[in-house]
């Protein structure tokens, strides 16, 4: 690891502290230009002690403004300190974790998962439209059945046509055969260009695709495509696991990553990442946000740099060898209740390196799921399935309650 590194509190707070004192201070400066302030002094204060000793919540007082894409050409000089904390962040995740070469991607911390699979896609429709002279309705998106509903998101609002691919049912994973025939119709309709969405970590079932069911067919067939992998579930999750993981930037078809921080790395709600190889955000250039230094990039336009500091100060406070060891006791965990599960019959689905289990919905009592707050793939009567998601606060205490409640609800409904 070249850039990911486990600090001390005292390290981690004197660089932000430096990184704030490099950005514009609204309460001191001069800055007449900027529609933008620190948060207002009369319900955000900063004056408490406590408050100067944690480095995020100072940050988010400060107010900073990363709008823009700060790995791409200039950004907005009053915003210089936090934004080099960004791209800090954006190796430690781009090179260390997902194994690109240095300096070889752009990207940015986006305000979730949805808007980073969108700007994916935005990307290669404006790319085959600029570089092909592609007409939209020449653009199709591939995703199979269990994709997250960000991508009909962008199908609608990019009007392109999705592709939904069915799984199997047990499984949840793409047959090559269906891959192909899916790319059959989708030339029939006239489609000549394609978007791969591919899954590390699906919402519901937390299922991984192979990449390659998609890659092998398209490049057979020699048609155009774009690849881009969703972890926004399973990012920081997946890569940890006893074995080699192939979903990363080695994959020289791979174009383009979405991760969530506020999912298993616990950051705020609101932050995504989003980095894709060099040479492909500027399609998405706005040329007529003159007035923003360097333009912008981003679907969001203004975001908080405070998001993006978050993620630094989390990834700096575990490194990379606590944080495999913190996935290691979640995963054990799982590991726990599939064999609870496994001795009392119930039919469930998980992906071996991740960790989340996903119940037939005939096996879990109504007043047990409600009790448990378990997810139901559907809210209404056609639902089959309830998960289960062992995120930090899940202990083994809470999953002994969960079980014992099953055997008790089996027991009574046997009487």
């Amino acid at each position: 690891m070249k850039f990911w590194k486990k600090l001390t509190a005292e390290e981690r707070l004197v660089r932000v502290h430096q990184a704030l004192k490099d950005n514009v201070d609204f309460s001191k400066d001069a800055s007449l230009g900027y529609p933008a302030s620190r948060l207002d002094e009369k319900v955000f204060t900063n004056e408490s002690l406590f408050l100067r000793e944690m480095p995020v919540l100072s940050t988010y007082i400060a107010n900073p403004n990363h709008i823009g894409c700060h790995t791409f050409g200039t950004s907005e000089f009053a915003f210089r300190g936090t934004q080099d904390m960004e791209r800090e962040v954006l190796s430690m995740i781009a090179v260390d974790l997902f194994k690109i070469e240095e300096g070889q991607f752009d990207g940015y911390i986006s305000p979730g998962g949805t808007e980073a699979n969108i700007q994916a896609i935005w990307i290669y429709r404006n790319e085959f439209i600029q570089r092909f002279g592609a007409k939209p309705e020449e653009v199709v998106i591939l995703a199979s059945e269990d994709t997250h509903y960000s991508i009909p998101k962008a199908a609608n609002l990019l009007m392109l046509d999705w592709e939904k691919i069915p799984v199997d049912p047990n499984t949840r994973e793409l047959a090559t055969d269906i891959v192909r025939e899916s790319i059959k119709s989708s030339l029939s309709k006239g489609k000549k260009y394609f978007i791969v969405v591919a899954n590390m970590g699906t919402t519901m079932f937390g299922s991984v695709d192979d990449p390659k069911v998609f890659t092998k067919i398209l490049k057979e067939e020699q048609l155009p495509f774009r690849l881009h992998i969703d972890g926004a579930y399973g990012g920081f999750v997946y890569p940890f696991g006893e074995f080699e993981n192939q979903i990363n930037f080695s994959n020289p078809d791979i174009a383009s990553i979405t991760i969530d921080a506020h999912k298993m790395l616990q950051a705020p709600y609101g932050t995504g990442i989003f980095v894709c190889r060099k040479g492909l955000i500027e399609n998405v250039l706005t040329s007529e946000a003159k007035y923003v230094e360097g333009m912008d990039l981003t679907l969001c336009g203004s975001r908080s740099g405070a998001n993006a500091v978050a993620v630094w100060v989390i990834l700096t406070t575990y490194g990379p060898h606590k944080w495999y060891e913190k996935i290691s006791v979640i995963k054990m965990r799982t590991n726990w209740l599939c064999k609870q599960l496994d001795q009392m019959g119930v039919t469930y689905f998980r992906e071996p390196e991740m960790n989340i289990v996903t119940i037939r919905s005939e096996c879990v009592p109504e007043d047990v799921a409600h009790k448990y707050n378990l997810v139901p793939q559907s809210h209404d009567e056609s639902n089959q399935w309830f998960k289960i998601v062992l995120m930090d606060h899940v202990e083994i205490e809470h999953l002994k309650d969960f079980i014992q409640d099953m055997v008790s609800s089996r027991s009574l409904s046997s009487n």
